[in-house]
């Protein structure tokens, strides 16, 4: 039987007819466009020609500054508090004063103050136990009378520790001593409160040396009390106002660079001064340098490469604190690690932490990423960059930028960049920050980023380098605030101690903090956690030998 044929709906074939219009319409709409296309290229090949048609010296300068504010900064709208023509002009030719009508600073805008204010209050927040030390000791003024000159980080984090120390009593001036990490508005907020502080993000080796003479050469004024991270100011101090160094009450270092030269002075019989070692301080050494490094090496790496990190292969020179944070933080993400080390002890650590022990010669051709953390130089020669594959990433997590021999990329410096003898070598941009790409020879460097750089081997292989070889978390990302807080309180008091010490009590040598002390800065942020010790008996503390207040370590423990 067969059927009928099937009757159309009514309306069907016109609603067909009505979408197969459309279609043709939207097909002939789309091809008048592609015919426009080329016209369209024309005109960005145009602009393209343009934009890369050699700048002039002011022009470079006002671009990469731009790009060196936008991914990096602390806040997210840099633009909007700097101009164009801010840019093009150098702090240092600028005439600016606070509300106060003081021009005592040299910052990227002062205009920036109300904004860094911001950041200050909430980096407070989380630094709980400084603030509490500074609420308890303000009212005695255990600094009175005390001039620090500083060369740290100028974040909020350590805005906090300063306006702390002139809370206690003492005057300030303060430099930077890393030229990527300043947060331009923050030290903007401190030259608006008046504190004497001459730095920015970006400043050239001419500007960074320049910053530390302001702040110790000034008429009527002298440093007896030096913080150091790094070494820098210590050895200018000492190199060009011997007379001034001779009169310095104390020197607080954190960094194991500087300390490196403190021990070096002092076994020269060339330390006149007594100097506190921080960076070998219990609350630094594993707090700082194991859990900062732990949260901040990824954050670095990610904001400037969007690296996944699984499977990858990396290569982690030096197991130290700084290493062992760096490792876990890798590990858990799923990467393959790698450990080169000259230390038995840590090398054994790193193997019963389940990682290969290896010598960076051995996997420089096949590791994906390499990172520095031990305060050494030439860690990763030119040879090894030689050989390393395409796409490597290179960055440094120590705090000095010698590690990675970056200078043997490069067959001269920028003009006027001269490097000037330093303790842990030059601060020299060794490809200058106001120039976007630069050509040796050899070899091509690319500016493709915020502190990201491709330097290019004739064969077209790239290797990326981050921050220039310095330290990767301050010069690309952000720490964590509670961290440092651990650190700045630590700073502070020894700074008190070295300073109302009697007479005597320390020589002229390197010291350890008191354990007391370490035990004191730890007690001062259990609070945070709602954390409750527990407190021994009398018995007990006999069976111990111990104190019941502590110190419950013995002052050689680290």
């Amino acid at each position: 039987m067969s059927m009928p044929d099937a009757m159309p709906l009514p309306g069907v074939g016109e609603e067909r007819k009505q979408a197969k219009e459309i279609e043709d319409a939207e097909k002939y709409s789309f091809m008048a466009t592609v015919t426009k296309a080329p016209k369209k290229q024309i005109q960005f090949a145009d602009d393209m020609q343009e934009f890369t048609k050699f700048p002039t010296k002011t022009g470079r300068r006002s671009l990469s500054r731009s790009i060196s504010q936008s991914s990096t900064d602390s806040y997210s709208s840099a633009a909007s508090y700097t101009d164009s023509s801010d840019d093009e002009v150098s702090p240092r030719d600028k005439q600016q004063t606070n509300s106060k009508g003081s021009s005592n600073f040299c910052v990227k805008n002062i205009k920036q103050a109300e904004f860094g204010r911001r950041e200050i209050e909430i980096a407070e927040q989380d630094m709980s136990a400084l603030i509490s030390l500074r609420k308890r000791a303000q009212g005695e003024k255990p600094l009175a009378g005390a001039k620090i000159v500083g060369c740290t980080h100028i974040t909020a984090q350590t805005a906090v520790l300063i306006e702390t120390l002139c809370a206690l009593g003492a005057q300030c001036r303060w430099s930077a001593c890393n030229i990527y990490s300043t947060q331009n508005e923050v030290a903007a907020a401190l030259a608006e409160a008046g504190v004497a502080v001459f730095a920015w993000k970006g400043e050239s080796e001419d500007d960074f040396w320049w910053c530390i003479d302001r702040c110790v050469n000034m008429d009527g004024w002298q440093a007896n009390m030096i913080l150091d991270d790094g070494g820098d100011l210590t050895h200018w101090v000492y190199k060009k106002y011997p007379n001034v160094f001779k009169k310095i009450r104390g020197i607080v270092e954190e960094s194991v660079t500087g300390v490196h030269r403190l021990y070096q002075l002092s076994k020269a019989g060339k330390l006149c001064v007594p100097a506190m070692n921080v960076n070998d301080s219990v609350t630094k050494q594993k707090f700082d340098n194991l859990y900062c490094c732990r949260e901040s090496i990824l954050d670095g790496l990610k904001r400037t490469t969007d690296v996944m990190f699984g499977g990858k292969q990396v290569v982690v020179c030096g197991y130290g604190e700084v290493g062992k944070g760096c490792c876990a933080a890798l590990k858990a993400l799923g990467a393959i690690v790698y450990i080169t080390e000259i230390d038995p002890i840590c090398a054994l650590q790193a193997c019963m932490d389940g990682f290969r022990v290896v010598k960076l010669s051995e996997v420089i051709r096949q590791v994906d990423v390499v990172i520095t953390c031990t305060g050494n130089k030439n860690v990763v020669t030119r040879e090894h960059l030689d050989r390393m594959k395409n796409s490597c990433i290179v960055c440094n997590m120590g705090h000095s930028n010698t590690e990675i021999d970056v200078v043997r990329l490069l067959t001269h410096f920028p003009l006027g960049l001269c490097p000037l003898p330093s303790p842990r070598a030059s601060q020299s941009p060794v490809l200058s920050a106001f120039q976007t790409s630069l050509r040796t020879p050899e070899l091509t460097w690319e500016r493709v980023r915020s502190q990201v750089d491709h330097v290019i081997w004739p064969d077209g292989k790239r290797v990326v380098l981050l921050a220039e070889g310095r330290l990767l978390n301050l010069s690309c990302s952000t720490v964590p605030t509670f961290v440092l807080s651990i650190t700045a309180t630590t700073q502070a008091l020894a700074l008190i101690e070295l300073y109302n010490a009697p007479e005597g009590r320390y020589k002229q040598d390197v010291y350890l903090l008191p354990k007391k002390m370490d035990e004191y800065v730890a007690s001062l942020h259990l609070p945070s956690f709602d954390a409750h010790l527990t407190e021994l008996t009398d018995d007990q503390a006999k069976y111990l030998g111990l104190n019941k207040n502590g110190p419950f370590k013995p002052n050689y423990y680290r």
